[in-house]
């Protein structure tokens, strides 16, 4: 027998003493709001589709320079199994082979994501003062520069210099197409919009992987300058199509320029699709958004974002990232050399590697159904322990002889079916958590510190999954998938007890259950009816009251 406990919780008064100075009017902003906020909760993926198709267009073509930052990372990390690289850069073993040092390849791998530490705490700053299309265009336009770095490179310590430069740009890219797909998009798709970077980082791997499968034969310099000339493919088109974008309302109205938010809601939507859409009501949900976070956000800094119900906010950002780079997923980034290592020739390895990434598209696919109706936190929890379990697997295989031809294949196989599985599931739905959660004050600032805070995971991983897999290191190969189930279940402990559910939440929702410290396991339960002024005396500022009305459905058996 199900019972259904109901409470009506006030808002903080003083948030609302504040929201009443700024807006005189509150009583008919939150009427509008909450109009706005109901249209989004009614509003089907097909409806938002025939509303929303430019917003749908130009967060694509934004999310598209995720590509070449995927196929750039992929080019880092697999160039070490292209012998012609090999050669020019590494050391000869006693074998006669050449090889990459384990050192420098963890120097390689890590440079790149030293830049993005840097050139993500300015994107913070930049992209929340000039907006999303120029420093998008500023990003493009550096990185189309510092290409001409990585292709003439003559020496091992210029190409890490170059690396370490391109970096930065690629930082920007990080963040701000996922944060940008999250504010010109409505609720039913945020999800796809969001998950679709996850998308566009799996096609620049497969056409990374497909170009060095077809240079990996040659035993010339082509054999490397050939793929980093081909990222001149990518800024220019994106610097013309970018131009023509609209900024993100949302980043106008916390600039106070309502008019302008206006105007670019009218450019994202296609009014003509339902009549019964209303623009000053979007925006004016998106205001009392932005007042309400005032009242309960003293600034919007760095700082701030470690303040009061953002400091939750930013650790479950932050987590929910980490878990992305310690669930075992380090192991796709070095999979060619991965390949190589537990048997297979360079051609088999990097046919293997396409497959991988190709399996990788599917799954992202397969994670926007399964994300409608399981919701992101159930994804997130069952992909790890899928994960978890397919790595304890890899990790048994690995104690069978290198030279077993049949280990060597089904150690290929159970990493492509880890692929599918994180790409179903936790590599995907990442992108819609931290753009979600974050109040939207602080979005900017929350999403760059939480993939800072992956980027140095991703530095541990990549010190030390070279060395488990190297053979002048640790070599333990496939056995090093030991060590990533460990860290794969203690990443699942947290998920379990501190991630929350955003599914079909509009930003003021959240913002009301995070100051109302729900708990994470509670926020799928917890209906936010509404966030309503009541008048009194003449509605005077001084005398309103919120109050916010929590529903929690609490299912129990009784005997």
């Amino acid at each position: 027998m199900s019972r259904r406990n109901s409470s009506v919780v006030a808002v903080d008064v003083e948030h609302v003493r504040r929201m009443s100075i700024a807006n005189p009017d509150l009583a008919h902003l939150t009427e509008d709001a909450s109009k706005a906020t109901k249209a989004e909760h009614n509003m089907t993926l097909l409806e938002g589709l025939r509303l929303y198709p430019k917003a749908v267009g130009w967060s694509v073509l934004l999310s598209a320079a995720i590509i070449m930052e995927g196929f750039d990372i992929v080019l880092i990390a697999n160039l070490l199994a292209v012998p012609a690289f090999k050669k020019a850069f590494g050391e000869q073993l006693p074998d006669g082979s050449y090889e990459i040092t384990a050192a420098w390849q963890s120097g390689l791998t890590n440079g790149a994501y030293v830049g993005e530490i840097l050139g993500l705490m300015l994107n913070g700053w930049i992209a929340e003062r000039y907006g999303f299309k120029k420093t998008m265009i500023g990003a493009l336009t550096a990185v189309t520069f510092l290409i001409f770095i990585v292709f003439f490179v003559q020496s091992i310590q210029m190409l890490l210099v170059g690396l370490i430069l391109m970096g930065i740009p690629w930082g920007v890219f990080q963040t701000l197409t996922c944060t940008y797909a999250a504010e010109v998009t409505p609720v039913p798709l945020r999800p796809i919009l969001t998950t679709y970077v996850n998308l566009c980082w799996v096609i620049g791997q497969f056409l990374a992987s497909g170009v060095l499968k077809g240079v990996s034969m040659r035993d010339d310099q082509w054999a490397y300058r050939i793929p980093y000339a081909l990222q001149w493919i990518w800024p220019v088109p994106l610097i013309i199509g970018i131009s023509f974008a609209p900024e993100s309302p949302w980043w106008l109205v916390r600039k106070e320029r309502y008019d302008d938010a206006k105007k670019m809601i009218l450019r994202l939507a296609s009014p003509g699709k339902n009549p019964d859409f209303n623009a000053d009501e979007t925006i004016a949900m998106y205001k009392h958004t932005n007042e309400y976070e005032k009242a309960s956000t003293e600034g919007a800094s760095y700082l701030d974002c470690f303040k009061g119900t953002d400091l939750r906010r930013t650790e479950i950002s932050a987590m929910t990232w980490f878990t992305q780079a310690f669930c075992g997923s380090s192991f796709m980034g070095f999979s060619t050399y991965f390949f190589e290592q537990a048997g297979l020739d360079t051609s088999n390895a990097f046919s293997m590697s396409l497959a991988q990434y190709a399996l990788g598209a599917i799954g992202v696919f397969i994670a926007w159904w399964l994300m409608t109706r399981c919701g992101r936190r159930s994804l997130y929890i069952w992909g790890q322990i899928l994960m978890c379990c397919i790595l304890l697997i890899i990790g048994f295989i690995g104690l069978v002889p290198k030279d077993n031809a049949g280990a060597q294949w089904s150690t290929g196989a159970m990493l492509l079916i880890f692929t599918i599985t994180y790409n179903c599931t936790v590599g995907p739905v990442c992108y819609s958590l931290v753009a979600e959660l974050p109040s939207t004050r602080l979005r900017q600032k929350t999403v760059v510190l939480a993939r800072n805070f992956y980027n140095i995971a991703s530095i541990i991983g990549n010190i030390i999954t070279p060395r488990m897999l190297n053979p002048g290191a640790w070599n333990w190969g496939a056995k090093s998938a030991f060590f990533w189930a460990g860290t794969c279940f203690l990443c699942l402990v947290w998920t379990y007890f501190r991630l929350p559910e955003p599914k079909g939440r509009t930003y003021g929702e959240l913002d009301i259950l995070f100051e109302q410290r729900v708990p994470a396991r509670k926020f799928k339960e917890t209906v936010v009816d509404d966030l309503h002024v009541e008048p009194q005396n003449g509605f005077e500022p001084e005398k309103k009251v919120a109050t916010a009305h929590l529903e929690t459905i609490e299912s129990k058996t009784s005997n």
